[in-house]
């Protein structure tokens, strides 16, 4: 075979590479060796030529898992413009790898950690506001995400975004979704047992949620482990949006005392921000 054929032959082999992810049988390592031995053995040495055929080794496709297939070449896209060589490529790429182990999937399970106090939303099973609802309630607990802090989260979208997503959070030991609670014979939602802003409870009638990425305006990105995230919530009563706020605020139950969890619609502060944590990804 000629040195034309063996190069033709070569541009043949990149052409049909294709990266699977690990988690449906692939090898990362191999694919990126087998890549950089193509590029070089067909002569492309140009970066832009380079970063053309690896967009097409991605998947365009649905997966196994049902994902989002086009994960890979969107961060990938994202990325091209800062890419300037083959190391940056495989740079880069490794990242995005990376940030793939940390995506917030539907059935996830998580845990929120209130950044300002340091405490993860909690609530307890049958474990009720003698206030308000009389619902089970919702505070920040533990400094550890222990079981009662464990939440499952779910949404209509292969991959939730920002600004964009409906999400349920369900909590995990007691099954019960996670919002408010408007009682229509009064047209009223309840106020929350110390501040008075709105009560926050599981079991309510109102549980969609969305998130906000807290440092990036207007972010439009997947939802990943160790973000820290607005919650916001439109009343259906009358669509106004408020907050996910606690603060170093106590109220009693019994001999127990518990770090109020409330929403409010007043300008978002530190004590608005959560940071996302990814326990299991499903």
């Amino acid at each position: 075979m000629s040195d034309a054929q063996i190069t033709h032959h070569c541009e043949m082999l990149l052409e049909s590479l294709k990266y699977i992810p690990e988690k449906e049988g692939g090898n990362t390592s191999k694919f990126i060796s087998d890549f950089r031995k193509l590029c070089y053995n067909s002569e492309i040495n140009d970066i832009e030529e380079q970063k053309n055929y690896f967009c097409n080794t991605l998947p365009k496709l649905p997966n196994n898992d049902d994902t989002d297939c086009y994960y890979y070449l969107l961060e990938f896209i994202k990325r091209r413009e800062k890419i300037k060589s083959m190391n940056d490529l495989v740079k880069e790429f490794a990242e995005i790898i990376a940030d793939e182990l940390n995506l917030i999937r539907d059935g996830s399970i998580i845990a929120l950690k209130h950044v300002a106090t340091g405490k993860y939303l909690s609530s307890i099973k049958n474990l009720r506001y003698t206030t308000g609802s009389k619902l089970q309630l919702a505070f920040a607990g533990s400094p550890e995400p222990d079981l009662n802090a464990l939440w499952e989260i779910k949404f209509s979208e292969k991959l939730p975004m920002y600004n964009k997503t409906s999400i349920n959070l369900r909590h995990i030991k007691s099954g019960s979704v996670l919002g408010l609670y408007y009682n229509s014979t009064y047209y009223t939602y309840y106020k929350s047992p110390i501040t008075e802003h709105t009560e926050v409870c599981c079991n309510g009638n109102e549980n969609l949620w969305k998130f906000k990425h807290s440092k990036l305006e207007n972010h439009q990105g997947y939802f990943k482990s160790n973000d820290i995230i607005n919650l916001s919530i439109a009343k259906g009563y009358d669509n106004k949006v408020e907050f996910l706020r606690s603060h170093d605020v106590q109220f009693t139950i019994g001999n127990d005392t518990f770090q109020e969890v409330v929403c409010h619609s007043e300008r978002l502060g530190g004590n608005d921000e959560w940071r996302i944590e990814l326990i299991s990804q499903v």
